[in-house]
């Protein structure tokens, strides 16, 4: 049985795996109502909080003194200098049980983690052994990273190409909260969007394989002072995300080759993105319980580290 704990900005979440099988224990951070983010001493002191009923929950369910290895995502991306305060917590839940169950603990990336469970929920692991292309789509990130099978990191991760302002799950998260909607605002605005019949001709703004998020904000301001309808905004917001994520697809692989496509993070768990780059790429897309943050990648980590 293996142990996981992942502590983004706005997610405590924990896992167990068992066998094939991983059960996810999640807990939103709060978010204050047309509040846009949150400060990271206020997520640190939220995961502090919530970390002990997640605990509790899942002693509820399982032998936690069965844990043979426990893997965290101790910092954002698998690059120098990233760090962000949120995810001591993890890291120090995650030391404190491998202590006590006299096991490893593993630590790896967060995009590392989403890269995995991606690859776990949509049944292809075996990629870990090829060169593929991966998409982190999410509030944070925005990125496009060539993975290559790695002894020590399981995967490594080299940039392929990414957002350049703004990121994906930011542009869509202060169209919703202009719009009155409550943070995060993915799926919501995903709803409202489907009351629109509005056809419209976007055009990304790209620079190489990179691109620019920043002129989304801007045209929803303008569509709102306007007095345009709000699915309307809504349906624009993510078409112009779809549209800029199906031009960095073709760029990437128009640079490095047919490899294989996955995509994750909680942006990518969109139906319409998953529609045209599933087709257009024959992507794979994380199942929506493993899209969004959780810590059942940092399980798969730890059991593919103490095979």
């Amino acid at each position: 049985m293996i142990a996981g704990f992942d502590t983004s900005n706005y997610t405590t979440s924990a896992a167990v795996m068992r066998g094939d099988e991983i059960k996810n224990y999640k807990k939103m951070l709060s978010v204050g109502k047309n509040e846009r983010g949150l400060r990271q001493s206020d997520a640190v002191f939220q995961h502090t909080v919530n970390m002990p009923s997640l605990l509790k929950r899942m002693e509820s369910d399982f032998d936690l003194s069965a844990v043979k290895a426990v893997g965290v995502s101790s910092r954002p991306r698998d690059v120098d200098g990233s760090y962000m305060p949120c995810f001591l917590v993890g890291v120090n839940t995650a030391r404190a049980a491998a202590s006590f169950c006299g096991c490893r603990c593993y630590e790896t990336a967060h995009q590392t983690g989403h890269i995995l469970a991606a690859l776990y929920s949509a049944g292809r692991l075996e990629l870990v052994n090829k060169r593929f292309i991966a998409f982190h789509v999410s509030g944070g990130t925005t990125e496009a990273v060539i993975c290559s099978p790695d002894k020590d990191k399981i995967i490594s991760v080299a940039p392929a190409a990414e957002s350049t302002d703004l990121k994906a799950g930011q542009a869509i998260d202060r169209t919703g909260v202009m719009l009155g909607l409550q943070f995060p605002c993915g799926a919501q605005l995903e709803r409202l969007a489907l009351g629109s019949e509005r056809e419209f001709k976007i055009r990304p703004s790209m620079k190489g394989s990179s691109c620019s998020f920043s002129g989304i904000e801007n045209k929803v301001k303008n569509m709102i002072a306007a007095g345009e309808k709000s699915c309307d905004i809504a349906k624009f917001a993510l078409e112009s995300v779809r549209v800029s994520l199906d031009a960095m697809c073709a760029a990437v692989i128009e640079e490095y080759g047919e490899l294989p496509v996955l995509f994750a993070g909680g942006v990518s768990s969109n139906s319409e993105i998953q529609k045209t780059l599933g087709e257009k790429y024959s992507a794979v897309f994380a199942q929506p319980q493993f899209s969004c943050d959780n810590a059942a990648g940092v399980a798969v980590f730890a059991a593919l580290k103490s095979l």
